[in-house]
């Protein structure tokens, strides 16, 4: 048997569209969920998974490391390829490993690398989804496209990522597999651009949500670092990642989190760290539950209410 285990994102569905142009598994059981529903390898559908080809994408080896152990013991050979916290890499003949913890690297570029540029146009569009805009360009020039279609591009990534944002699956407009499955029509990403049904609902959803997002406030802070409350409502989750990538390219010497009410009254942070200054996001959310990410970018899933004060206290001395 053969799983494609996958981040729903940007990211890891263009990551996972380019393997998979170029080595075809029809076959393949896909495995994936909302953004931050990482522990993938620990899903049921896995339990009893023995003698399998599995390839993982985007998500976490650190999150994910009980699984991974796991499913190796069961004889299962498995490629992994991320850019998320993952010291130390098992050594185990039946792991490929294709790990970079760069904070100017994305998955989806790990795969273009691996590929040699064979479906490059498809890694501009996850480069774009990960916020990084930079690296995006350069890819773009060496392929020679014009500006229009390296817009058509950044639009595919960013709303492929909004996507994935969400408390559950019912959050989102699409089921990522299911919207890897639509992509997965598509060798070319400017004809999914303009043909695509699931993109155009998507764009709708985007202007919709971005105009509540827009008309929120900043929560108080001190110094130059940029803080903002969203409620507790389906809108607020799904463009909670694009929201956060805006405004931390709006201000790249500035750190931003983004703190949205969950229903349960804790508190789900989404953290950017500066742009000009891409370092120890997952750091600073790792030193509260349910926290992790990678450099640039990492959030927590479920903080205590009565850690914030704390959280905002480190938050800018880590990006004082």
């Amino acid at each position: 048997m053969y799983f494609d285990i996958f981040n729903g994102d940007g990211d890891g569905i263009c990551a996972l569209h380019q393997l998979r142009l170029a080595e075809p598994q029809p076959e393949a059981v896909c495995i994936t969920g909302v953004k931050r529903d990482i522990k993938l390898l620990a899903k049921p559908e896995l339990a009893e998974t023995e003698d399998a080809m599995i390839t993982v994408l985007d998500v976490s080896l650190d999150s994910n490391r009980d699984g991974l152990l796991e499913l190796l013991a069961r004889n299962n050979t498995i490629q992994y390829i991320d850019h998320h916290a993952a010291e130390p890499i098992p050594d185990n003949p039946l792991l490929t490993a294709h790990i970079d913890l760069s904070a100017d690297t994305c998955t989806s570029l790990i795969v273009n690398k691996l590929l040699s540029d064979r479906f490059a146009a498809w890694a501009v569009c996850g480069a774009y989804g990960d916020n990084l805009h930079v690296q995006a360009e350069k890819l773009s020039a060496s392929l020679g496209l014009k500006e229009l279609q390296i817009n058509s591009l950044r639009e595919i990534g960013e709303l492929l990522n909004y996507n994935g944002y969400g408390a559950d699956i019912a959050d989102l407009h699409f089921e990522p597999a299911e919207l890897y499955r639509a992509v997965s029509k598509y060798t070319d990403p400017l004809a999914f651009h303009s043909e695509s049904p699931e993109l155009g609902r998507l764009r709708d959803g985007f202007r919709n949500d971005m105009e509540r997002a827009m008309a929120v406030r900043e929560y108080p802070n001190t110094g130059q670092n940029r803080l903002y409350f969203f409620p507790d409502e389906a809108w607020a989750r799904r463009v909670s990642g694009v929201f956060a990538n805006l405004k931390a390219r709006e201000k790249m010497d500035a750190a931003h989190a983004l703190i949205t009410e969950n229903s349960d009254n804790s508190l789900r942070i989404s953290v950017r760290a500066p742009l000009n200054d891409k370092r120890d996001a997952v750091q600073l959310c790792k030193q509260f539950p349910t926290g992790g990410g990678r450099e640039a970018a990492a959030g927590i899933n479920s903080l205590p209410a009565e850690m914030l004060d704390q959280f905002i206290e480190k938050f800018n001395s880590t990006y004082p």
